[in-house]
């Protein structure tokens, strides 16, 4: 059986699609938060392989084009923006302060969470770009001196949990301004934090897609200066 899956390199290609093609199904189903597409493709990916016993690199052969179209897809998320620039203008001393200030936030969450815990020095940089999209997260992670596998892991959780109980924190506080609820998604849950926000409106995803640009070249420029003083 084994020998079915692993002949072929596009194995990795058909169960990562099918796997997220189910999920985006079972999402329109039941249409809850927590039914996120990606986390069901993960899920169902880890048990395919479990069950038939398949290595990752063997998943990984065929599943790793798909990694590809990351940054392209990244890329794509100016659209929206293009669209509402008007908004932006209209709006930019908010969305520069509101994407500090999510910055502000998640430094200072990550600095009492690596104290409460006593993590790892290297664990603890390899959890600083959490909030930013995978292909920044992953360069800074190398430079700083992180583990990138667990960048990666820590990104997609991130994402995933994010875009999962965002609206319901935003729904819980009353917060129903487009602008903010954008600004909030894209810092705290970067492209998938992003998709969601799209569902919401076009202005949500628009200023998503905005506060991941921004915060991941904040990110960029002032991460590797203040790791020298930690």
């Amino acid at each position: 059986m084994n020998e079915i899956f692993t002949g072929s390199v596009f194995f990795g290609v058909c169960i990562t699609i099918g796997a997220y093609q189910l999920g985006c199904l079972m999402q329109k189903k039941w249409k809850l938060s927590i039914m996120n597409p990606l986390l069901i493709a993960a899920v169902l990916i880890i048990a395919c392989l479990v069950i038939f016993q398949i290595d990752y690199k063997t998943y990984e052969e065929g599943g790793r084009y798909i990694s590809v179209f990351l940054t392209p897809v990244t890329v794509c998320l100016a659209l929206p923006l293009y669209r509402q620039i008007r908004v932006l203008k209209k709006n930019a001393a908010a969305v520069i302060s509101g994407v500090l200030s999510g910055c502000i936030a998640h430094g200072a969450l990550l600095f009492a969470m690596a104290a409460l815990f006593r993590l790892d020095r290297k664990l603890f940089f390899s959890l600083l770009p959490k909030s930013i999209t995978t292909p920044i997260a992953v360069g800074i992670s190398a430079e700083i001196g992180g583990i990138e596998q667990v960048t990666i892991a820590a990104v997609i959780v991130t994402g995933i949990m994010g875009a999962a109980v965002g609206p319901w924190i935003l729904k819980a506080l009353h917060i129903r301004e487009p602008v903010a609820c954008g600004l909030a998604m894209g810092s705290a849950a970067h492209a998938v934090g992003t998709s969601r926000a799209m569902e919401m409106g076009e202005t949500q995803g628009a200023m998503s897609s905005l506060a991941i640009v921004v915060n991941g070249i904040l990110t960029v420029l002032i991460l590797p200066v203040l790791v020298r003083f930690l």
